[in-house]
């Protein structure tokens, strides 16, 4: 029971923030584009792309730390 709510409270934790995310980026002016390895993105503002990482960190953060208590188990 206490890992489907730690996924539950991640997942509605990342939403929230990509939520905000997007709503927060529609006034950004600075726009820049990130390269890949094979190609590059469009031009994206500077705070979506930092937003992005962010969020990514978070789901990954969380992702390791189920997979570790679930290994102790």
């Amino acid at each position: 029971m206490s890992i489907i709510r730690k996924i539950l409270f991640s997942a509605i934790f990342n939403i929230s923030l990509f939520l905000v995310l997007i709503i927060g980026t529609q006034n950004s002016s600075r726009s820049k584009k990130v390269n890949l390895i094979l190609s590059e993105t469009i031009n994206l503002p500077i705070s979506f792309i930092i937003g992005i990482s962010f969020i990514s960190g978070s789901i990954t953060a969380s992702a390791l730390s189920l997979n570790l208590q679930k290994d102790r188990d």
